[in-house]
């Protein structure tokens, strides 16, 4: 039924007056919302039958007309785009990822097993679902390859991180702490939990599983477990109401209260809060746990794994440590910190009949050995299987020139068969390419290493890394230092390493418009690998999303640099890439509106492989240009990006907000004279550096951008140096590696003025495009304010400006719930200004 209405009419006039003034209301359990309401009327009995039809005719009219109650910012034409784009965006957002796999012998035949950590968005709940899927591989005749998979996967609720032993046979489960619990170790083997251990913080806080710092390695024998986690929590001073209270008290009491004590550095973006990162052993038959002792306080401690077992007693735990002097800086996404191999002997247990104890710990006798003290930068270590030597990756690049990102190298190490140090010769495996020739291996790009990237032989390694805009496979002999491509040439799909099995690899292969596939590659004869698909239930998407998808296209291209001149290095003036992604066919030979697409750094790549919030912007029926000024994935290639050579990549610092800035439009340019965009309807996008370049290029080209979205973008390096985690990169940034030198807390005068010349601010007097802006509330690596300024200041000079603010994000955005809402306001931005 209708909501009963008490209404007061005005006779005189027949006209009724606003509804706030005209209705006296009494409401129904199953009434719509007032907005929404019809209106039934009280009216004298003598009024007759039609005009009462009319006037309540009028009324229903007048209240179905009323505003709704829409949500801040938008109104009824962006809310029913936000309302049919939502869906589509979720069944992006669904499609897995995944994270780490691993294979295992089986126990039932000579083929193996596999088993594929998986995450998935989980929009209500706001965050990342994990789970396992494990797979039976089988081989037939001709090399042919079979998965059969496991009937459903198994949810890993509260999981931190999954480490199987040396043997496969058992699996080391984490389950890191919520508020002051303990971190809860699980000991699996293939049936039941062997083991369970809770460590109270007292002993440490949670277990690091960042990719960075995270270091989790079984001994041979499996019986030890070395690990990194957050060091203990400093007691700190207590206080009660005679002043402070001498030796403190771990007890609560309520007479007394608990001080803050001296604050310590953290490493920066999403470091907030964390501890130093410390090593620690677990005897996991005893749940035993031992600090390792006698490394130096200054050191944060990563990426541990044991060195392979000498004669004698003694063992050896290997790692990276970062050293804190004068002060932490941000670390993430940064390799330009200084680090190290370092060597510390592991505490000898010693075993009765009834217990194990702690025989022997690291003292002055057993220092801690640097192993790279002759290089500045060491991280990633990995020992051959028979033992004989180390390798690691180097980012020296990196720290030397200052650049927060460059051209990898790979070194080894002759490790003692005696367990006797003496000096550490380090060999160079693969060395810096400064300027490669075109087609040729362009330098090392690998983020990490899987757990185990061996081959059977012992000396070869297989690798993921950046060649170019895409990303490749590579097998590395660390013994010649020949390196090969073996994932297909013929193709500019992007291929990432998952897992060995054997001689053989596993892989996710995809595109900017394929979604992930898996592949199966094994060796053929001279140097020639043979790639399989594998059909899997882990990458499934609708059939709309299927059917968009297929009516795309992309292709990598090289984009000639203008103006080339003497003073150009070799490097800096060869032509950078863009990856373009288009309809199959125009419609009505007419161009789809274009979408400029700039990664962040900038010593970044944007990789052509999936992306799901590009590909739901290409399935809206536009055209993705992605560049890489020499760095991103479905963005333009441009000098100073990853995956080019060390040459190219260095010709950015010292020139942002103008190199970088010319060959986005130099870009932009090439596709619309070559016919494929059209220059009257191009939106521009980017985060962190890439929102740097978004509100350079909305103020230095004001007229060729209809729309501009900017997630957490640099726009004001005078202010950003005083506020950010790395103050380091707006100096390298500015001044080029002369900037290293230059970096101080205390910039002066003329650093602020140079700082605000390289700013997006300073061209802000010419901005007129409608811009919407991102913002991370806790970012610590663009601070909030950098990017509230400019857009406050473009509200005051009349320019259309929305503001998204996520309370909760940092510099990313990328919890489920934000980074849904990001792109479905992107994308509803977009389609306002350019369609």
């Amino acid at each position: 039924m209708g909501r009963p209405y008490l209404v007061k009419l005005n006779w005189l006039s027949c006209i009724p007056a606003p509804p706030s003034h005209l209705f006296s209301l009494s409401t129904s359990l199953h009434s719509p919302p007032p907005t929404r309401l019809r209106s039934s009327f009280s009216t004298p009995r003598s009024l007759s039958t039609k005009r009462s039809s009319a006037i309540r005719a009028f009324m229903d009219a007048s209240v179905a007309s009323s505003p709704k109650d829409l949500p801040v910012g938008l109104d009824a034409k962006t809310e029913e785009d936000c309302a049919s784009l939502s869906k589509l965006l979720q069944e992006f957002t669904s499609i897995p990822n995944i994270d780490k796999a691993w294979t295992f012998k089986s126990d039932t035949g000579p083929g193996s097993q596999a088993m594929f950590s998986i995450s998935q968005a989980n929009l209500l709940a706001n965050k990342t679902r994990k789970y396992a899927l494990s797979a039976n591989i089988s081989k037939g005749s001709g090399n042919s390859v079979t998965f059969q998979w496991s009937p459903f996967p198994v949810e890993m609720t509260g999981v931190s991180t999954i480490v199987p032993s040396p043997s496969g046979l058992k699996i080391l489960v984490v389950r890191n702490p919520e508020n002051e619990s303990p971190t809860r170790f699980e000991i699996w083997n293939q049936g039941q939990v062997e083991k369970e251990f809770n460590i109270p913080q007292s002993v440490h806080g949670s277990v690091y599983c960042d990719g960075w710092f995270e270091g989790i390695s079984w001994n041979s024998n499996e019986t030890l477990v070395a690990y990194v986690a957050e060091e203990a929590s400093p007691s700190k001073p207590t206080f009660n109401d005679s002043g402070y209270k001498k030796g403190g008290s771990a007890d609560k009491d309520c007479g007394s209260w608990k001080g803050q004590g001296e604050w310590e550095e953290d490493w920066g973006e999403t470091y907030a809060g964390k501890r130093q990162p410390a090593l620690f052993l677990i005897d996991i038959n005893s749940g035993q746990v031992q600090p390792v002792k006698g490394i130096s306080k200054s050191l944060s401690i990563g990426q541990v794994v044991w060195a392979p077992s000498t004669q004698g007693l003694h063992q050896y735990l290997v790692f990276v440590g970062w050293p804190s002097n004068p002060r932490k800086l941000g670390i993430k996404y940064c390799y330009n910190r200084p680090c190290a191999l370092y060597a510390v002997r592991a505490p000898i247990y010693a075993s009765d009949a009834t217990d194990l104890e702690v025989k022997e710990s690291p003292n002055e006798d057993s220092p801690v050995l640097n192993l790279t003290e002759s290089i500045s930068s060491a991280f990633f270590p990995s020992f051959s299987p028979d033992g004989r030597f180390l390798v690691f990756l180097s980012g020296s690049c990196s720290v030397d020139s200052g650049a927060h990102s460059a051209t990898d190298s790979l070194h080894r190490i002759d490790w003692p068969v005696n367990g006797q140090f003496s000096s550490s010769k380090i060999i160079d495996v693969i060395p810096i390419v400064w300027s490669a020739e075109d087609g040729c291996f362009p330098g090392l790009y690998c983020s990490n290493f899987i757990s185990n990237p061996w081959l059977s032989d012992g000396c070869t390694m297989i690798v993921s890394s950046a060649w170019g805009s895409s990303q490749v496979i590579l097998s590395v002999n660390v013994l010649s230092g020949i390196v090969s491509r073996i994932s297909p040439t013929d193709s500019n799909f992007s291929w990432n390493l998952l897992t060995l099995d054997g001689d053989s690899i596993i892989a996710v292969c995809s595109s900017p418009v394929d979604i992930p596939q898996i592949k199966y590659g094994y060796f053929v004869d001279k140097a020639s690998w043979n790639w399989s698909d594998v059909s899997s239930p882990i990458f499934g998407c609708s059939a709309e999303v299927s059917s968009l998808l297929s009516s795309r296209q992309f292709t990598i291209l090289k984009i000639p640099v203008k103006d080339v001149s003497d003073c150009l290095t070799k490097g800096a003036s060869k032509p950078f890439e863009a990856i373009f992604v288009s309809r199959q066919s125009k419609k009505n030979d007419v161009c789809d509106p274009l979408i400029v697409i700039l990664h962040g750094g900038p010593h970044s790549v944007s990789l052509s492989g999936f992306a799901k919030s590009h590909a739901f912007l290409s399935s809206l029926g536009y055209s993705l240009l992605i560049v890489n000024y020499r760095f991103s994935n479905l963005v333009f290639d441009h000098r100073g990006s990853l995956g080019f050579g060390e040459e190219a990549l260095q010709s950015i610092p010292g020139k942002i907000g103008s190199q970088d800035v010319n060959d986005v439009i130099t870009a932009i340019d090439h596709v619309i004279d070559t016919g494929v965009a059209s220059p009257s309807k191009i939106a521009v996008i980017g985060g962190s550096h890439g929102g740097f370049l978004t509100t350079h290029l909305i103020g230095q080209a004001p007229d060729k951008f209809v729309a501009a979205a900017a997630r957490n973008p640099v726009c004001n390096l005078a202010s950003m140096v005083g506020t950010t985690d790395i103050p380091d990169w707006c100096y390298v940034e500015t001044y080029g590696v002369e900037g290293k030198t230059k970096f101080t807390e205390a910039p002066s005068v003329e650093d602020l003025m140079l700082f605000h010349s390289k700013s997006p601010i300073s061209h802000i007097s010419k901005v007129k495009t409608p811009t919407i802006f991102l913002i991370g509330a806790k970012d610590l690596r663009v601070p909030l304010s950098n990017g509230l300024q400019y857009a406050r200041a473009l509200k005051e000079k009349g320019v259309e400006v929305k503001i998204l603010m996520f309370p909760n994000d940092v510099h990313g955005i990328d919890r489920p719930q934000s980074d849904y809402e990001s792109y479905l306001s992107i994308a509803v931005w977009f389609n306002k200004y350019c369609k």
